[in-house]
């Protein structure tokens, strides 16, 4: 018996010891945290470092997140009971630390071992994803026996409360472990609030019991998948409906308590009452006109004529009944609602509706659009609950406590600030994640002009000379992934990373902790991160930035630079087209007014993109 318990001892000492042995010389945090504060020492992670979890019990969901995750980075480590040297410790505060709030953190790293402290379990699950991003940036797939950390403390906290990501399930199905891997994304850089798209005008994606042609009916769409989105053909009467899918009410208790552990709020979207073409394939009796003959949309349509109709009392006794489901199912305290893109043409033409506009003596359709959002929001209130509509919708109309989702941009979030309501800053020109993250030439089809990662870098969501007393009504803000040209979760993935990055940061860092320069070295360690984890991203823009000052008389000061970190450009001013024997950028350039400025970027040895030319005025 001794020997085969020397047999396994020894065997266990080859496997701690086998691994790579790596000294962490950067921090490269995203989001970058308040303060960090670095000394000369260090401490060495290995596999005789104890864990321990002292004032918050071995069985708390954090403490089981950190563990099972400390073993999917080969850190199996033994749990212990009390504090000790060589241990990384999480612990809740005695007395609240004010300064951190309900998310911030310390993480302490001395040469005796490391501590997470923190108000909340909220804040130790935030200062442990600061601690694995502290691990080399492979360290899911390579097993390392010693990680040596510097001493260091840092001091971190949100800036914004609201710090979220939206994704469209209705334009193309996502599978229930393709949600959590977005959850864990989010995770990865402190985004606390997802929120699901779950119906529009091209499917249905949530069981309903009460409804139950909702899915037979509503979750499914001819199949388009070998055309274009662009190019879909209209749907067919009696095609085969084969396109979609819908969660069952199991996989959606799954994914709460997945998201749960992982500190995240999952903020339903039921779309109304307009984009309700899945919900009038199924129940066509709640449109204005019953003669049509609604589908399931198969690809693009404007404008989305499917409305419900505001005059019909069964209609709002149906969407009562969802939200009933709705809310029996989510625990949020919000529900998103909707409330955008409705065109009145239906209700122009229904006399139900122009008998309820006459009763309730509204002036017009717009009106009466607001009444219908007013009663939904008044009935969750009754709930205990509030909704969230988008900035189409008059703020006046909704309860005090209802949020106001600005999506057309942030001039439209300020006006429902101004009314009372808090919001939720969204601009499409910032955060509408399905926009092209280079130059289109060279990248998937997608939606817009380019949103490039250094101009997702600039987004405040409180705009530059906001009142305080404004300022404090925008809760923060959110990326938008609406699918339409988006099949695959390997394309999902690529549209959002590194982009979601540079949102974390600009909603969790303070301003004046952010700097351009050092965000962008930072994301080329994530990058070898996520190639580690197996994660689909886009490398980056390389169209050259280029700024242009007058320097004295008819002389202007040229400065480039590069959104991917180790570009390279290469420049020519004679007209010729630069290649690798042209000069290299270095220093700003001092060119004549009306010169043709010529660049050519190259990354890994490769050129990117094409030649971008510059006239210097």
């Amino acid at each position: 018996m001794w020997r085969v318990a020397a047999v396994v001892c020894l065997a266990t000492f080859f496997l701690a010891s086998c691994g790579k042995s790596h000294v962490v010389s950067e921090i490269n945090i995203i989001p970058e945290p308040v303060s960090v504060t670095t000394k000369a020492r260090s401490f060495t992670l290995s596999g005789h470092t104890k864990l321990c979890f002292p004032n918050l019990g071995q069985n708390s969901k954090t403490a089981r997140y950190i563990t099972k995750s400390l073993r999917q980075l080969h850190f199996n480590l033994k749990l212990s009971g009390r504090e000790q040297t060589n241990s990384i410790v999480f612990t809740i505060n005695d007395s609240t630390n004010a300064t951190l709030g309900d998310e911030g953190y310390q993480l302490d790293i001395r040469p005796t071992g490391i501590t997470i402290s923190a108000n909340t379990e909220t804040g130790l699950f935030f200062g442990y994803q600061s601690l694995v991003q502290m691990l080399p940036a492979n360290a899911s797939s390579v097993r390392y026996s010693k990680v040596t950390l510097p001493e260091c403390t840092i001091t971190d906290y949100p800036q914004y409360s609201w710090r979220g990501c939206h994704l469209d399930v209705s334009r193309h199905f996502f599978t229930p472990k393709q949600i959590k891997r977005m959850l864990d994304l989010m995770a990865m850089y402190k985004m606390n609030k997802f929120h699901w798209h779950l119906t529009d005008d091209h499917g249905w994606r949530l069981e309903s019991e009460r409804y139950p042609l909702l899915n037979t009916v509503g979750s499914w769409r001819g199949d388009r998948s070998n055309e274009s989105w662009q190019d879909a053909t209209p749907p067919t009467k009696g095609e085969k409906q084969s396109y979609g899918g819908y969660y069952t009410r199991d996989e959606v208790a799954d994914i709460l308590a997945y998201a749960a552990q992982l500190h995240i709020d999952i903020i339903p979207e039921i779309d109304l009452p307009g984009h309700c073409s899945a919900l009038l394939a199924a129940y066509p009796n709640l449109a204005c006109n019953h003669g049509t003959d609604y589908s399931v949309q198969t690809g693009p349509y404007w404008p989305p004529t499917a409305v419900l109709c505001a005059g019909n009392d069964s209609v709002l006794a149906f969407i009562y009944g969802l939200l009933d489901e709705v809310t029996g199912i989510f625990p949020s305290e919000y529900i998103h609602i909707g409330g955008n893109e409705v065109f009145f043409d239906e209700w122009e033409l229904c006399p139900r509706c122009q008998v309820r506009m006459r009763n309730l003596h509204l002036e017009n359709e717009k009106q009466l659009h607001l009444w219908l959002v007013g009663q939904l929001s008044n009935y969750l209130a009754e709930k205990g609950r509030h909704a969230i509509v988008w900035d189409e919708v008059d703020a006046t109309a909704i309860d005090s406590g209802d949020l106001v989702m600005a999506w057309r941009g942030q001039q439209s979030g300020i006006e429902a600030a101004l009314s009372g309501r808090k919001v939720i800053m969204t601009p499409s020109d910032f955060c509408f994640f399905d926009s092209y993250q280079a130059n289109p030439k060279y990248q998937p089809q997608a939606a817009g002009q380019p949103l490039t990662l250094e101009k997702v870098y600039t987004f405040n969501p409180v705009p530059y000379n906001t009142p305080h007393t404004l300022s404090k009504m925008i809760l923060g803000g959110q990326c938008e992934l609406w699918t339409e040209y988006i099949d695959t979760w390997q394309h999902a993935e690529y549209m959002l990373l590194p982009r979601l990055c540079a949102l974390s940061e600009a909603l969790w860092t303070p301003r004046q902790r952010m700097d351009w320069r050092t965000f962008r070295h930072k994301v080329s360690s994530h990058k070898q991160r996520f190639e580690s984890m197996d994660l689909h991203f886009c490398e980056g823009s390389f169209k050259p930035m280029v700024k242009i000052s007058r320097h004295q008389g008819d002389n202007f000061t040229v400065t480039v630079s590069s959104e991917v970190e180790s570009t390279y450009v290469y420049y020519t001013t004679d007209g010729s087209m630069p290649t690798l024997e042209s000069p290299t950028y270095v220093e700003p350039l001092v060119l004549k007014e009306g010169t043709t400025l010529r660049l050519r970027s190259v990354f890994n040895g490769l050129p990117q993109e094409e030649v971008y030319d510059y006239v210097i005025r």
